[in-house]
């Protein structure tokens, strides 16, 4: 709201400073400091609103050391997270932007599920929660509306590279090194010098016309992704800490990406993917870093607030769709390894314990506990030191994962 305020005193009245939110990066700074804000010192609101409520969280004792003096600390602090966000981003982004509409999406529908599952254990006083089939169905519907419009909406597009002989000089010394902007199925390969990936070429088997049936593979890879990464986020919400500064240290690094892919300049030197108005996101972007970082502040050992399933199930969906949108997908094995593993070392202690039941007729386990976190608890580390160790492996994969735009 404020950008289109100051768009319209600059253009009207030549209003001193106005031109000054034409640029992303001074609204995506802004974005960052007022959504930390908010989410530092009006948490404290939040939070005793949700005392007051007796929004406690209910814990089942596994034998994790300083569990039980967690239970009855208010959960549903995703709120927190969502309000800190979207807060900034309707007063300092660019609405019209379609990657702005649909992490906008992505967030309320996201928070929504996660709001729900709270409010059944909460109140319901249903340990399960929302039915894991109701939350299944919801990541899927919230992948086909999201790779529905990255793959249908005309403002969804990237250009290209031309080669060298085709590039044209201009006046000012420059040249035109884009084509013309077009719709594509292209992802990013990391370590790959030729380092594009058409989806749509796995159907080229179907033969002439394959190219029609393009939507159908990428909005299945869409639904795989988000599914995948938000119920990562979700098992990563352990402990105290964990699950938002692993996700800020990756939302500040997607952030580096998304400014670069929408800057004609950096993606030319950088020799990445130029996706037009994507550099908008980074507003958005940032100002989930800052709601992430600011609900640290409550949210560190020992943790004044949890942020439930409406916290970290909205934070799993928002990496995923940043991560697609700016044709990065395939980087988030590396970028959210933690979230990967969390996931894997489930997978893998149900899939040995039910193989061993049945072939030894006793159920045998890889991990102390899974999740991986909860093991690490099992061997007596303090929670603290789980949790910054986790954020420093975090930090390499971050890095490692910047390296990737020159590293092929």
């Amino acid at each position: 709201m404020l950008y289109y305020l100051f768009e319209y005193l600059e253009s009207q009245f030549s209003f001193p400073g106005a031109s000054v939110f034409q640029f992303i990066t001074f609204r995506a700074a802004a974005a960052f400091i007022l959504s930390l804000l908010i989410s530092a010192i009006n948490g404290k609101v939040i939070i005793k609103f949700l005392q007051k409520q007796q929004v406690g969280e209910s814990v089942r004792d596994l034998g994790l050391a300083g569990q039980v003096q967690k239970s009855g600390t208010p959960t549903m602090g995703g709120i927190i997270i969502i309000l800190a966000t979207l807060i900034p981003v309707f007063l300092l982004a660019k609405l019209d932007n379609i990657y702005v509409i649909i992490l906008i999406i992505t967030t309320v529908w996201m928070g929504l599920i996660g709001f729900l599952d709270d409010y059944i254990k909460v109140f319901k006083k249903d340990k399960a929660g929302l039915k894991g089939k109701f939350k299944v169905l919801g990541q899927v519907g919230l992948g086909i509306i999201v790779g529905s419009m990255l793959y249908f909406h005309e403002d969804v597009t990237i250009k290209e590279q031309l080669p060298a002989a085709q590039q044209i000089a201009q006046e000012n010394g420059r040249k035109t090194v884009f084509g013309a902007a077009h719709k594509s199925t292209k992802t990013t390969v990391p370590f790959l010098k030729d380092n594009e990936l058409d989806y749509t070429e796995a159907l080229r088997f179907l033969g002439t016309g394959y190219e029609e049936y393009g939507w159908i593979i990428f909005i299945f890879i869409v639904v795989f992704i988000v599914t995948g990464i938000s119920n990562g986020a979700n098992l990563t919400d352990g402990i105290d800490g964990l699950a938002a500064g692993s996700s800020a240290i990756m939302v500040v690094t997607l952030a580096v990406f998304a400014w670069v892919s929408g800057n004609i300049v950096f993606a030319d030197y950088l020799d990445v993917m130029y996706i037009p108005n994507s550099g908008e996101m980074t507003v958005f972007i940032l100002a989930f870093a800052g709601a992430l970082i600011g609900f640290l502040w409550h949210n560190t050992y020992p943790a004044q607030v949890f942020m439930g399933d409406t916290g970290s199930l909205t934070i799993g969906g928002i990496i995923a769709v940043i991560a697609i949108a700016i044709r990065k997908e395939l980087l988030l094995p590396i970028l959210a390894g933690i979230f990967v593993i969390e996931n894997l070392s489930v997978i893998i202690q149900v899939f040995w314990f039910k193989y061993t039941k049945s072939k030894f007729g006793e159920g045998r386990r890889v991990f102390r506990m899974a999740p991986l976190h909860h093991h690490y608890q099992k061997l007596s580390f303090h929670e603290s030191k789980i949790v910054v160790r986790f954020w420093i492996i975090g930090i390499l994969l971050a890095v490692l994962t910047i390296v990737t735009l020159k590293l092929r």
